[in-house]
């Protein structure tokens, strides 16, 4: 087992619990073995939950969670009647989480969990820097080249246009406080805008390399095409969003008395 790491010098925030959140759509044979991989990488720091939002599944993917919430209690599972998708699971996890800061990842596989503890005390330490957000930047990545080449297409676009300094805002592996995430709009491409609206808000970005995992089983719920079509509109709208929104710096707002 690895050695603790201590917190970082002038932590304000210390060990305050955390939630690690994901969504499913139909996958069953990936997220058994992800909350299994969740308890075993994280013994050291464990979260204080496991939000999983099921996103209407129609396969056994709720009998694979079922079976882990015997054996692990922190696992919660909150249901879609009807798809939502990806963002809006993640503000039903938000909603529901009891902790302070929210560990966000993919159920699909392709996230691995290891990554948290170095992303939570990046995010604890800079916290007062400004620091709003740890984001993952995918080294390796293991889609097709196709995806590869519209995810970079789609992400230098977004760069130059929201200039959010974000190589991978499609990377499924994020770390950020509870209040500041509810704090965002909430759409359905809320995902991956994130490093943008959380500037909006006045704070600043941390990104973190990790590594790109193959889906053990199932297929991407995505299309180029599909996904090309709606980012466009989606980055039209934060575009317009952030051009009416004026907000006050963080810490900025006081009230006085007499």
């Amino acid at each position: 087992m690895a050695e603790k790491k201590a917190d970082a010098p002038g932590d304000p925030v210390g060990r305050e619990p955390y939630a690690v959140i994901t969504q499913v759509l139909n996958e069953q044979g990936n997220i058994g073995p992800l909350v299994d991989e969740i308890f075993e990488v994280l013994a050291d720091d464990p979260p204080a939950e496991v939000i999983i939002v099921n996103d209407a599944s129609t396969d056994g993917t709720v009998a694979e969670i079922e079976a882990r919430q015997r054996r692990f209690p922190q696992v919660r599972l909150i249901h879609h009647v009807s798809s939502c998708g990806k963002s809006l699971c993640m503000v039903t996890a938000a909603r529901y989480a009891e902790s302070s800061w929210l560990a966000f990842m993919d159920g699909d596989w392709e996230n691995d969990p290891k990554y948290f503890p170095e992303m939570l005390a990046l995010a604890r330490a800079r916290e007062s820097q400004g620091v709003g957000l740890v984001n993952g930047v995918r080294q390796g990545r293991k889609a097709s080249a196709s995806k590869r080449l519209a995810s970079r297409f789609a992400n230098k676009l977004r760069r130059a246009l929201l200039h959010d300094n974000c190589p991978d805002t499609g990377c499924g592996l994020k770390v950020m406080r509870r209040d500041l995430f509810l704090a965002l709009p909430a759409f359905n491409a809320l995902h991956r805008f994130m490093p943008a609206l959380v500037k909006q808000q006045g704070y600043d970005i941390a990104l973190l390399p990790v590594v790109d995992r193959q889906r053990r089983a199932g297929q991407s719920k995505y299309t180029n095409l599909r996904r090309a079509l709606q980012g466009l509109v989606d980055l039209l709208g934060v575009i317009w969003l952030r051009q009416r929104t004026t907000r006050p710096a963080p810490n900025t707002v006081r009230e006085t008395r007499v």
